[in-house]
């Protein structure tokens, strides 16, 4: 018998949700996430229309819990897809909060799955469109953010208290690096046979997206999707669509890369035609 192909899921929000239902068919599901009641909810729905689960706590900003997962996940068959879409927005932690989740939680995950992902397996990594929307970074900074070992990541002192203004900074920031990080990744994972990737999604419709939206952020938000080419939010559908792509065998030239899917809220930004104050 051939050992199980295994997906792992970090972050059921409404888009981990949709690529789980997307990708998780004839497959043993590893879900994850810090919000035990959420995992059992998405849980119970994937169960319930015939997926094969299981479900594991995690903490992406501690190397232990991240590398009980990956243990976990290799325990369980050929880990063959990893998705992480674990993250906090602006309205929902403070800047230390932000750079802990967002940029060093994705920065173990990219490691310590890396140590596990089976030869021909993918990984995407959920960015965001914000990182694509701070000026260009000095040099000497892209690379800090790519290489510093994980562990010493929140030493850089340009990510220090004084230095990232408030959660807005500290999440565009993270989603820069993010995008430095898996390209940086990717050497490692191309070791192993395996490939991985971003995707930075605009302003898609899900709850945290709901968040944002009803916070005093939102007429910023309104403009962004009214500015855009698409004129809409995206869906959670949307963005597995991507994953999809990038997780599958049409994409395999493709690694180190990132995924813009925005509706055309950045163009817009690049063209005049959105003006946003941004640090």
């Amino acid at each position: 018998m051939h050992a199980a192909e295994v997906v792992v899921i970090i972050g059921v929000g409404g888009i981990g949700q949709a690529i789980a239902r997307r990708q998780g068919s004839g497959r043993s599901v590893l879900l994850a996430d810090f919000n035990e009641a959420m995992l059992a909810s998405a849980a119970k729905a994937l169960e319930g229309t015939g997926y094969k689960v299981t479900t594991q706590r995690v903490d992406v900003s501690s190397r232990a819990s991240v590398n009980m997962l990956a243990t976990a996940a290799a325990g369980m068959g050929r880990v063959m897809q990893v998705v992480h879409a674990a993250g906090l927005s602006p309205v929902m932690a403070p800047v230390k909060g932000i750079l802990e989740v967002d940029l060093v939680g994705t920065a173990l995950v990219l490691e310590e799955f890396g140590r596990v992902v089976a030869p021909g397996g993918a990984g995407v990594v959920i960015s965001s469109m914000a990182g694509y929307m701070p000026p260009p970074l000095p040099l000497e900074m892209d690379q800090a953010l790519a290489r510093t070992p994980t562990d010493e990541l929140l030493k850089l002192p340009f990510l220090g208290a004084d230095a990232v203004p408030d959660s807005g900074a500290a999440y565009a920031l993270s989603k820069r690096a993010n995008h430095l990080r898996v390209q940086e990744a990717s050497l490692g994972w191309g070791e192993r046979g395996a490939r991985v990737n971003s995707i930075s999604p605009g302003i898609i419709a899900t709850p945290m997206a709901q968040q944002e939206m009803s916070s005093e952020g939102g007429p910023v938000y309104r403009a962004m999707i009214e500015k855009s080419a698409t004129g809409r939010m995206g869906t959670p559908e949307d963005v597995a669509s991507a994953a999809a792509f990038l997780l599958g065998p049409e994409s395999s030239f493709m690694t180190g890369a990132d995924l813009l899917i925005d509706g055309g809220v950045i163009a817009a930004l690049r063209s005049g035609r959105l003006q946003l104050a941004v640090g």
